[in-house]
């Protein structure tokens, strides 16, 4: 049986601990400190999309002139070091939730600017109409990204494409979080309900992809990682964990886990021995493929542009991933590596570029500008986070 790693790797690991070893690393760009951008492409890359937090940054970008790239002008300096005069930067959405629909398509137009999304066409919806926007005076905006709909629609993300405001791109097909380990390392309780969407681990083995629904109370957690990463995905037996799962619900639900020792309860249900078994190494190359060429195959067919570019989920890219890049038909993508500077260049490895977390575009040369210890705070982990799960990015 091939082994998994037991522990998510430390250069996949986000959180302040990180932040810190890329500040004493001179991973940070010297225009966060307040030395010039020079013959540099400052990429950022935004999660979150509400009014009161994007406009103040689209507004600093836009008032201190600065011009921004779409994704295959990056492609271009990276190759030839052209970029158009004057200031440039890059901005990513990823995910391409519904927020970039109703809250930063207005916002970019307003301010004149555009953007690169990556989205997730697995995850994607269609639907028979477009939803009301910012502009169209809709009532909370931004907070459909926790609707039964998060992500763009087809319609929706079509709309952004045309419009010349967004240049989408690939997040691959279902941005996948896999279990890596054969030992549990938690159970699902309510808290579970609090994860990131994204972050719920896959479960489905055959078929279309089925992911852990907080419902499923006491089922067994395993350490997470990237689909996209080097881990070895451990095929849970989803029979191993029903003993505990059926205890749960006939228990009390919810109530379970506020009773004393309920952990060592539902670990004396579960079977001794393996609870499933490591997929082996065809399996994990033909899995990541699919996860790369079906990403950008869907995203041409349902839009009808070239799609060439990638951000890997969580900025994690394993050795497999980037064997496969090029041929699937990719021409550059961001992921993190430790010890190497977050900014693009020309001559960088393409498939290695790296970015900066939005927080950092008030320290751009301009009026207004802010320092980098202003800031920076770093990542912490949610509340609620469960074990086992992927941890924040800085």
């Amino acid at each position: 049986m091939r082994q998994g790693s037991a522990r998510v790797p430390f250069t996949e690991r986000g959180g302040r601990l990180r932040g810190v070893i890329d500040l004493a690393a001179g991973a940070y760009p010297a225009f966060l400190f307040g030395g010039a951008v020079g013959r540099q492409l400052p990429v950022f890359h935004i999660h979150e999309v509400m009014p009161a937090t994007l406009e103040p940054y689209l507004g600093y970008v836009a008032d201190n002139g600065y011009r921004t790239l779409a994704a295959d002008e990056i492609a271009d300096f990276v190759r030839t070091g052209r970029l158009p005069a004057g200031r440039s930067v890059a901005l990513t959405f990823d995910d391409a939730r519904a927020s970039l629909w109703t809250v930063a398509a207005p916002l970019l137009r307003r301010y004149g600017l555009r953007a690169i999304t990556f989205a997730i066409p697995g995850r994607m919806a269609d639907a028979a109409s477009l939803r009301p926007t910012l502009e169209e005076g809709a009532a909370n905006a931004g907070s459909e990204d926790e609707s039964d709909v998060p992500f763009a629609t087809w319609p929706e993300l079509k709309a952004l494409q045309a419009s010349g405001i967004i240049d989408v791109q690939a997040h691959s097909l279902t941005h996948i979080s896999q279990f890596c380990s054969a030992e549990p390392v938690g159970f699902v309780t309510p808290a579970f309900a609090r994860e990131p969407l994204l972050n719920r681990p896959i479960v489905s083995i055959d078929g279309p992809p089925r992911f852990l629904e907080p419902s499923a109370l006491g089922t067994p957690l395993y350490v997470r990682r990237s689909r996209l990463s080097d881990g070895v995905r451990f095929l849970a037996d989803p029979a191993a964990g029903a003993r505990a799962v059926e205890h749960v619900a006939s228990n009390g639900g919810a109530a379970f886990f506020d009773r004393p020792g309920w952990e060592n309860t539902l670990e004396a249900l579960l079977p001794r021995g393996p609870h499933g078994r490591f997929e082996t190494q065809d399996e994990q190359v033909r899995s990541i493929e699919r996860e790369l060429r079906e990403c950008r195959e869907l995203l041409e067919a349902k839009l009808g542009v070239p799609v060439r570019h990638l951000a890997l989920p969580w900025g994690v890219s394993g050795s497999v991933t980037r064997s496969l890049l090029e041929r699937t038909g990719y021409a550059t993508a961001f992921a993190d590596r430790m010890f190497h500077a977050r900014r693009v260049r020309q001559g960088d490895d393409p498939f290695w570029l790296m970015r900066l977390n939005a927080k950092f575009i008030p320290c751009l040369p301009g009026r207004g500008r802010r320092t980098f210890f202003s800031t920076w705070g770093g990542s912490l982990p949610s509340p609620g986070r469960q074990a086992g799960s992927l941890p924040d990015k800085v």
